[in-house]
């Protein structure tokens, strides 16, 4: 009786966290993006006393944009290389930090402090780290290993090098910690099972370890892309999207039409197509990472 007299109680309760929840969902997500998406038809602009709808003409304006393809590219490029470096490297420190003792534990949380840092701050530290005449330059020299400083941040190909390694060594925390937790879910039995087997290292990881880690590789992939690819504040901190635009990812270069110079209408619409693409991106590479969970 006391059970059934609960129940309703219950589910009511239930039943409002879920409202509240979506409530919070439509207010902070579905309106601002609404919002976004009227502002895309339009040609607002702070300087202007008000703003006319101009229909899809800025969807059509970022055919000939030149600046939005070369900070579109360098995006989805950021992205790909990134993400695949960062998930490589995320397998390999959660196998190496994979043990019970206080000193793996310690290991595991320093790795993954770089994920808890403000992007700005690990903008501006590595800003100094990569000067001409930064920590990095004066190491490589005192080992003998160059023999004249490197401009890290002067030159687009290097500038591009150094966004990606920065953006690698903070995504790498997060990638780690996802696999880690996916080892420590693998039961120990089917090691033994294996090596009683005959089974070598890299036999038990490609046959046991690598299949078993593919749902963590999923969320973990996909996370690392969409962190990618809306990625903003360490290149501004970095490189402000030099040399010559070369670091400017999409993201910036929204910020940069906005904020610098005032096309409040075309931001929205360039933020729209950045949601898009994001969107596609990541639904296709989560149905396919799926699709490969079931084959192994």
């Amino acid at each position: 009786m006391t059970t059934h007299a609960h129940r309703p109680r219950g589910d009511l309760a239930l039943g409002a966290l879920a409202v509240l929840a979506l409530g919070l969902y439509a207010l902070f997500i579905i309106v601002p993006v609404g919002i976004s998406a009227w502002k895309g038809l339009t040609n607002e602009n702070p300087l202007l006393t008000h703003s006319d709808f101009v229909g899809v003409a800025n969807y059509t304006e970022m055919i000939h944009d030149d600046a939005l393809a070369a900070s579109l590219g360098f995006t989805l490029v950021l992205a790909g290389v990134v993400t695949v470096v960062a998930n490589a490297a995320g397998i390999g420190f959660a196998m190496l930090l994979n043990r019970t003792s206080l000193s793996y534990r310690a290991m595991r949380t320093a790795a993954f402090l770089p994920q808890v840092l403000s992007g700005v701050i690990v903008g501006f530290a590595w800003r100094y780290i990569l000067a001409q005449d930064g920590v990095l330059n004066h190491l490589l020299i005192s080992a003998g290993i160059i023999g004249k400083p490197i401009t890290w941040l002067g030159s687009p190909h290097l500038a591009m090098f150094s966004v990606g390694l920065v953006a690698a060594w903070v995504l790498t925390g997060f990638t780690t910690v996802v696999h880690l937790a996916a080892l420590q879910s693998i039961p120990v039995e089917l090691y033994q099972a294996a090596t009683v087997d005959g089974a070598g290292r890299w036999q038990r990881f490609r046959r046991i370890t690598f299949p078993m880690l593919a749902p963590g590789t999923t969320i973990s992939v996909t996370i690392s892309l969409i962190t990618m690819l809306k990625l903003y504040d360490i290149i501004a901190a970095l490189t402000s999207g030099g040399p010559a635009d070369s670091t400017q990812s999409t993201a910036l270069y929204i910020i940069k039409l906005a904020f610098t110079d005032g096309r409040f209408g075309y931001a929205s619409a360039v933020a729209m197509l950045l949601l898009a693409v994001s969107a596609v991106i990541a639904l296709s590479v989560t149905g396919l990472l799926r699709r490969r969970e079931v084959d192994l």
